[in-house]
């Protein structure tokens, strides 16, 4: 018997992986992540115990892979984007280590991912950002020391904000001094879904656009000066020589 922690990527049922998909539709035991998890994701399933976890605390999950363990049974464990990621499965996997029930992490597609191949740019331009740095607002969750969104901020790197968007003024303040005004900013909710909305602007303008489309949830903030980069060196990866 086997937890699998299958991401079940940013939205659409078609960017799960062939591997992801495969568990799902052969498991016994399904647990989902609610709305986060299209319902087209678990088409095809021949699941005998199929459960919405999105109301339901740590111990009543680990009850429910101990119950699944018990039975031998396998468990799809399907979870949004990629489950590494902002996914909360590090007090899942500490709970099973403890239970010595096993476990695999299956990759899924993640939000910056499928922004940044809904608005067509590449993340990575040489000259201009090599680097990606991902991360989140500091809300209910605190940052450890030096993850502060304006530290963050002075490396000048593409950057992806997760659960942020209902703090778009603070954030914009956050990176101005790094970042400058003029600089691209787009906002994404509920990429590479069928209601997905995309807003584009600068720093200087984007938390004006955010209030007026009322996004308060389920966005991802791209910052970064890739987003509108048109003169940049090719790669070397295809030079002739």
């Amino acid at each position: 018997m086997t937890v699998y922690f299958i991401g079940a990527g940013p939205g659409d049922p078609e960017l799960i992986t062939i591997k992801g998909q495969r568990l799902v539709r052969t498991c016994p035991v399904i647990l989902y992540a609610g709305s986060l998890v299209p319902a087209q994701v678990l088409d095809g399933h021949r699941a005998t115990q199929v459960v919405n976890t999105a109301e339901l605390g740590l111990d009543a999950i680990v009850a429910l892979l101990q119950d699944a363990h018990a039975n031998g049974w396998d468990v799809a464990r399907v979870h949004s984007g990629d489950p590494s990621l902002y996914g909360a499965i590090g007090e899942q996997i500490r709970r099973l280590d403890a239970l010595g029930i096993p476990f695999e992490i299956v990759s899924g597609v993640t939000a910056t991912a499928a922004c940044a191949a809904t608005l067509g740019r590449e993340l990575t331009l040489p000259g201009i950002s090599q680097t990606v740095i991902l991360t989140r607002y500091a809300a209910k969750t605190s940052m450890p020391e030096g993850e502060a969104l304006a530290d963050l901020a002075r490396h000048r790197a593409t950057m992806a904000i997760h659960l942020g968007v209902r703090h778009i003024e603070r954030i914009v303040a956050d990176l101005l001094p790094h970042y400058g005004t003029e600089c691209p900013v787009a906002v994404i909710f509920r990429a590479s879904w069928p209601d997905e909305e995309k807003i584009a602007g600068t720093l200087a303008d984007i938390a004006g656009k955010v209030r007026e489309a009322k996004l308060e949830r389920t966005a991802l903030i791209l910052v970064g000066h890739v987003l509108d980069a048109r003169h940049f060196a090719d790669s070397t990866l295809y030079a002739k020589d």
